[in-house]
């Protein structure tokens, strides 16, 4: 089970990052994110958040463990705060 999560936290940290460098989105993700920069972003920090959760589960100690997923958690709420998938036409500039 950890190393299957920890495969879908890289394939999600890669594809994020591939994202931010080459500033294009896939057509359905590009529908879902106002920019590529945030669908990026929000693959990127979801990604290493399992990444990093696995990794403290698995390998730490008790205590990194738990601060390992408190990070994780934190992450988390970055990219659903700041990175949210959104319409494009959803513009408060009106």
């Amino acid at each position: 089970m950890s190393t299957a999560a920890a495969l879908i936290g890289l394939v999600l940290a890669v594809f994020g990052l591939r994202m931010l460098v080459t500033g294009n989105a896939p057509g359905v993700i590009a529908r879902s994110f106002r920019t590529p920069r945030q669908a990026g972003c929000y693959h990127l920090l979801f990604g290493t958040a399992v990444l990093v959760f696995v990794l403290g589960a698995t390998q730490l100690t008790e205590l990194a463990a738990m601060i390992a997923t408190l990070l994780a958690v934190a992450m988390v709420a970055v990219a659903v705060v700041y990175f949210r998938p959104g319409s494009r036409s959803r513009d408060h500039s009106e």
